[in-house]
């Protein structure tokens, strides 16, 4: 079956200036794949009427659907409507049923219509008009040449209710598309470099209906299946049976499916195990603990934590022997150890884990630059320590150091 391609173009100086975040987008690309329409591409142009008319014309020649979002209001600065009467050769003028809707839409709010919001009510001849539910700028449907442009409104809350109800199922009727599937395999502890040589044999077997694409992100990889057909029963079975494949070459790195994050899925096996944890976080900080508390209901497995980040502290407060902290330093396996097994006996906790390095930008020696960091896991049966060499960026290595710890607990688990 042929796919449905669509693009997007968000219109306004605001998104390109930065003084508003083009959420529209995003929101209305996942709702597209989810009906089976492809996304192509997204464009911002700015409130320049040749950038676009040209937008709108590189658009039909790429796309089936054109879905335009902004530039309806009422104002000078507003062009979306007028261009695209422009653009398909037709005039402006009064639509009877707008001008009701607008009426009714200030009269009902106790407001007077002003010839300025009944210019809400004028629209291009050739369009089709979509009744906005919560606002006054009408959407406008146009077909040519077996393809659709539709713009709608800006404003979030009347684009979504416009697309929801009215615009995705009149697409639906319009083309016949094919069913889009998506699989998100998360992984963690190598990158996206690893990954790809890893499985390289794995990806070039893909069938030519699913895609592979690499979501990289800080101290993981998301792998995200895109699985094109009519049955989606059948696409769902095909895609379960490759990431059993999958999982020989890269299992221990698997940590999960979806977009849940580590802490999420560690925090699921945690409750699921009946697991209490405690942390002691010398150069993360307390990061590490808020990602964990970050989860709702994580008081039924987290119990505490200590930030020691004095080497008197460390002493006095957690318990470090001092000869210990003299003799191989704060960042240095053996005091990983005694934190991990110390703030699991304080708290009286099925595990410990702890965090020791030097984040930077100070701090460093010869043998113990910038971004080296201890982490280490303990519970009744065993004690786990991992050397990491990080980056020069403090708020990176904070952030890669908790996310590994993380990782070195869900991997030190008891079976």
């Amino acid at each position: 079956m042929k796919p449905i391609l669509a693009e997007l173009l968000t219109i306004g100086d605001e998104i390109l200036y930065g003084q508003i975040v083009d959420t529209n987008s995003q929101w209305m690309g996942v709702e597209l794949s989810n009906a089976g329409i492809r996304v192509i591409r997204k464009t911002s142009v700015g409130d320049q009427a040749d950038e676009i008319l040209n937008a709108f014309a590189e658009a039909e020649k790429r796309a089936d659907i054109v879905l335009i979002t902004g530039g309806l209001g009422p104002t000078n600065d507003d062009l979306t409507k007028p261009l695209l009467a422009k653009y398909f050769n037709c005039e402006l003028k009064i639509h009877e049923e707008a001008l009701a809707e607008v009426t009714e839409f200030f009269k009902s709010r106790g407001r007077e219509l002003t010839e300025i919001n009944r210019q809400q009510a004028a629209l291009p001849i050739c369009c089709e008009k979509i009744t906005n539910a919560v606002g006054t700028a009408p959407g406008m449907w146009f077909e040519r040449n077996g393809k659709v442009f539709m713009s709608m409104p800006g404003v979030p809350h009347e684009m979504k209710k416009m697309m929801t109800e009215l615009v995705i199922p009149k697409l639906l009727k319009k083309f016949q598309v094919p069913v889009i599937y998506h699989k998100v395999i998360q992984t963690i502890g190598q990158g996206e470099s690893f990954l790809a040589e890893k499985i390289s044999d794995w990806e070039a077997s893909l069938p030519n209906h699913i895609k592979l694409a690499y979501l990289p992100s800080l101290g993981g990889v998301k792998l995200r299946l895109t699985c094109f057909g009519e049955n989606l029963l059948a696409l769902e079975k095909e895609a379960d049976a490759l990431i059993e494949n999958l999982k020989e070459y890269i299992g221990p790195f698997i940590f999960g499916y979806g977009y849940d994050p580590i802490e999420v899925v560690l925090g699921n096996t945690l409750r699921e195990k009946k697991l209490t944890i405690a942390v002691a976080e010398s150069c993360t900080g307390g990061y590490l603990s808020h990602l964990i508390t970050s989860v709702p209901g994580s008081s039924d497995y987290f119990l505490g934590s200590m930030i020691p980040y004095a080497y008197e502290i460390k002493m006095r407060q957690l318990g470090v022997k001092p000869e210990t902290l003299e003799q191989y330093g704060a960042v240095s396996e053996p005091t990983i150890i005694e934190m991990a097994n110390l703030v699991r006996a304080k708290f009286n906790t099925d595990i410990g884990v702890a965090t020791s390095g030097i984040a930077g930008p100070g701090g460093a020696t010869d043998d113990k630059p910038v971004g080296t960091v201890w982490i280490a896991y303990s519970d009744k049966h065993h004690t786990v320590t991992k050397k990491l060499q990080l980056s020069k960026d403090r708020m990176i290595n904070i952030k890669l150091a908790s996310t590994s710890a993380m990782n070195l607990i869900r991997m030190s688990l008891p079976v």
